[in-house]
Parts: C-alpha cells; sequence; structure tokens
C-alpha cells in the first residue's frame, strides 16, 4: 500500500492491546510490517482479515527456537522499526532486546509498549486497560456520580498506548534521518494516559475541575453538555457549551430562555437539566434529529455501531465499511498525497515463511 510511510520497514513481534493496533496503524500509512507470530496462534491474529491484523507479512516462528534465530536476525537488520509489547526483561531473555538488536543494526527505532513501562514497583506485574487507567485518576473521573464506568479500552490501552507508540516511532524516525542513530521509544500506558489527561489537570489546577464525577463541565456534570432519553429509549448526545449552540438548543427543544435558569447558574442546574429531559423524553430519537439536523446547536443522536456505519457523514467520507469479518475502519489520518480525498483502503494480510520475508526484504 503506498502512502508517508511506503519504505519503511516494520517488525512486529505479536502480542496483545496497543503493540498490533500501533502495528496497524503504521501498515495503514504504507509501511511494510512483517508479524512474526507463535506456532499455534488463534486464527485472528493471522493474515485473512482486514482488522487489526491487516496490512502485514505474517510469519509463523517460534521465538526461543534456536533454529529461528538466523531468520529473526536477518529482520533485525534490514528493519528501520522493531515493535514488542512483553513484560520487562522478556525480550532479553529470547535475545532479541534492544541491546542485541541495535548490535545487529544500530540504526533500529526500538519501540516497547507496556502497562506499567519498563521500571518502577509495578513493572512486573500483570494487568489490563481498567488497572492501568484506575492508577492515573482516568477511571475515577469517568462514570456516574455514584460509581466509576471502564470507558471501553480506548483511554488506555490505545489512547495512552498504541497512538504513543506511533508518535514515539515516527519521531524517532525522524530523529535518524538526521544522526543515523536509532533508539528506545520506551511506551508505557500508565504514561501515556498521564499525558491525556493533562488538559484536565490543568483545569483541575485552575480550581476549574473537581474530583467528584458529574461534577464539571465535561463529564455530564452540566444540563447542557450530557445525554438525554428520548421517548422511544434512544438518546440524544448534547454539547451546548457556547452561547450561540445553547441559544439553539433552547430553541429546538420549543423552550423559551427567559423561563429556565441561567445557563450556568449552579443552583439552576437540577431544574434546567429536568426541562431538558423532559423536552427530549416528548419524542422519538428520529424526531429530535430532523429538529436538529440543520440546527447547529451540537446535538446529535447516540449511535451504535450498526447505526453509526449508515449514517450519511460516515457512509460519505466511507470512515466505516462492511469487511468480511465485520464492520471495519478505514483508517486515519488520510494524506492527500496517498489517496486523494477519498477514505483509504484497508490493506490485506499475507502470509509468509521465515525465509521468505528474510528475502523480500533483502531484495
Amino acid at each position: 500500500m503506498s502512502g508517508p510511510l511506503e519504505g519503511v520497514r516494520v517488525l512486529e513481534l505479536a502480542g496483545l492491546g496497543p503493540a498490533p493496533h500501533a502495528g496497524m496503524q503504521l501498515a495503514d500509512m504504507g509501511a511494510d510490517v512483517v508479524r512474526v507470530v507463535r506456532p499455534g496462534a488463534a486464527a485472528h491474529e493471522r493474515a485473512g482479515n482486514a482488522h487489526v491484523q491487516r496490512g502485514r507479512t505474517v510469519v509463523v516462528a517460534d521465538l526461543k527456537d534456536e533454529g529461528a534465530r538466523p531468520g529473526l536476525a536477518g529482520l533485525v537488520r534490514r528493519a528501520d522499526v522493531l515493535i514488542e509489547g512483553f513484560r520487562p526483561g522478556v525480550a532479553e531473555r529470547l535475545g532479541l532486546g534492544p541491546r542485541e538488536c541495535h548490535a545487529l543494526n544500530p540504526g533500529l527505532v526500538y519501540a516497547r509498549v507496556t502497562g506499567w513501562g519498563q521500571d518502577g514497583p509495578l513493572s512486573g506485574r500483570g494487568g489490563h486497560d481498567i488497572n492501568y487507567i484506575a492508577l492515573t485518576g482516568a477511571l475515577h473521573a469517568i462514570g456516574t456520580a455514584d460509581e466509576p464506568v471502564p470507558p471501553l479500552s480506548l483511554v488506555g490501552n490505545y489512547g495512552g498506548g498504541s497512538m504513543f507508540v506511533v508518535t514515539g516511532v515516527l519521531a524517532a524516525l525522524l530523529r535518524r534521518t538526521r544522526t543515523g542513530r536509532g533508539d528506545v521509544v520506551d511506551v508505557s500506558t500508565v504514561d501515556g494516559t498521564c499525558a491525556l489527561l493533562q488538559p484536565i489537570l490543568e483545569l483541575r489546577g485552575r480550581q476549574e475541575w473537581s474530583d467528584r464525577r458529574q461534577d464539571n463541565l465535561l463529564d455530564g456534570g452540566r444540563p447542557y453538555y450530557r445525554t438525554y432519553a428520548c421517548a422511544d429509549g434512544r438518546h440524544m448526545a448534547v454539547g451546548a457549551i457556547e452561547p450561540k449552540f445553547y441559544a439553539n438548543l433552547v430553541a429546538g427543544l420549543g423552550l423559551a430562555a427567559a423561563d429556565l435558569p441561567a445557563q450556568d447558574d449552579p443552583e439552576g442546574r437540577p431544574a434546567l437539566a429536568k426541562s431538558f429531559a423532559d423536552a427530549f423524553a416528548r419524542y422519538p430519537r428520529e424526531q429530535w434529529e430532523e429538529v436538529f439536523r440543520d440546527l447547529d446547536a451540537c446535538v446529535t443522536p447516540v449511535l451504535s455501531f450498526a447505526e453509526a456505519a449508515a449514517h450519511p457523514h460516515i457512509e460519505a467520507r466511507r470512515t466505516l465499511v462492511d469487511g468480511p469479518e465485520g464492520l471495519v475502519a478505514t483508517g486515519a489520518p488520510r494524506f492527500a498525497s496517498a489517496s486523494g480525498t477519498g477514505a483509504p483502503t484497508p490493506p490485506v494480510s499475507r502470509t509468509a515463511t521465515l525465509a521468505e520475508a528474510v528475502e523480500a526484504w533483502q531484495s
């Protein structure tokens, strides 16, 4: 696949979570990614689909097998980037740590991603997305007033993990063009999540964000920034922060501003929220979609995945498309030099032996 990373060779040691997601993004941008999976890996970890494992040359090899070492070394010598998501110390025990790989290829960008990081008291412990974001304060801030609610795996593994792998890899590649030297990119989901939280931490530092859930501007604590149930049980999302959007929200709901508490009156928030809730509850979501279709009020329907794929805006940009195994996100960002104004076509994977992958990179 052509793209801004065409010609960049990436060796991905197969794992779970943020590492393969980072490999997907690099492949989507045109990188030549060889993904090494263990014998007996599940079918979804191999080629033949257009989801997270898409766009790779998939090689089956046992990293503990001495017979695979020459082939793996051949790939390391010719790679620009290596991505691994093992626990700290595992790659070193396999003879594939940064020191060993840089001895073969000093210009290699070696990217490693873990939940806790390569050091620190918890670095050797297991964990999942919910654990990582719990330790950062992010999970505490998300949910209802009564309890935290896990926000899928988006905040930790992918927002704080894979996105920082890609950022770090691209930064290290750019530096290599000036110095000729490779680098080690140490990505921790905990570190990345904290970086994502910086805008909220800034508000908190200015005393504009409290540690109580649903008490703040962007967590459902304001009547003009939350979701409301419609008569059919479906929901509308309201983000009418600015005065012009708020005025259009009130007008669209058929309410009179003079009869409502002021938009930012703390004492009036319960009454204002009730007025909005009562209004939305009068009609089904479809009717409210029609009301706000051409009214610029930052009001949108809350769609399921199936509904999202059929939305005119998503359809027009081909952001989500039907694939052989369900919905597929076509990739982001887009580059005019690679795909014009249209959405890219998700690249497909192919299988190869270790020897074939080395030979392809030799040529």
